[in-house]
């Protein structure tokens, strides 16, 4: 999928089924959760939120065109008992910017690449989808990815995560069968087991 081929509204719309995805993983985050580990090697719960709310006020800054936005008004993330709240509170706005925002194709510096908005919208909908499956996890909870945005995230995610970006961003790819599924082809290139946690 070539960044010309996909309109603003397409980015949006990957966006928003992204969104959806991530909030149900998000009800499953309690207090007693925030210490677990997670799919992301290092990170504990607590942290992948935090990432998690840094990646959406990034997003958000797209939309807007600000650069240095004002401190968010309201819970500070130390004190908010859980974080997960804050994460979807700024899933629930940058949805809302976005949508507002269909208004062309503006070219978006980002990680070194110069996209169009509706791409930089796919993007952060690979990083909200794979993020959502890995709070879902370190929940104890299996919640599969939609099989139709798997395969659409899957022909991204092979566009635009090369092997510039692993270690730093990415782990490096896991290893899966040709014919597995899309979602566990999609985790694997995002530097996931797919059956995280294994067995010792």
């Amino acid at each position: 999928m070539g960044e010309q081929t996909l309109a603003p509204a397409a980015g949006v719309a990957l966006l928003e089924r992204a969104i959806d995805y991530a909030l149900g993983s998000l009800r499953t985050v309690t207090t007693a959760t925030l210490c677990r580990a997670t799919p992301c090697a290092g990170w504990n719960l607590q942290h992948l939120l935090d990432h998690m709310a840094d990646s959406l006020q990034t997003l958000n800054d797209v939309a807007t065109g600000r650069i240095s936005p004002p401190p968010v008004a309201g819970i500070s993330r130390a004190a908010c008992r859980n974080p997960a709240l804050l994460v979807r509170d700024g899933a629930t706005e940058v949805l809302g910017l976005w949508a507002a925002s269909l208004t062309g194709n503006r070219i978006v510096a980002m990680a070194g690449h110069h996209l169009t908005s509706p791409m930089v919208a796919a993007v952060g909908a690979i990083e909200i989808t794979a993020h959502g499956w890995d709070v879902a996890r370190a929940c104890g909870e299996h919640r599969p990815i939609p099989p139709l945005l798997a395969e659409e995230l899957l022909d991204l995610a092979q566009l635009f995560v090369t092997g510039d970006d692993r270690p730093h961003r990415f782990a490096p790819r896991v290893t899966v069968p040709s014919h597995a599924p899309a979602e566990d082809r999609l985790l694997a290139h995002l530097g996931r087991d797919p059956n995280w946690p294994t067995s010792p």
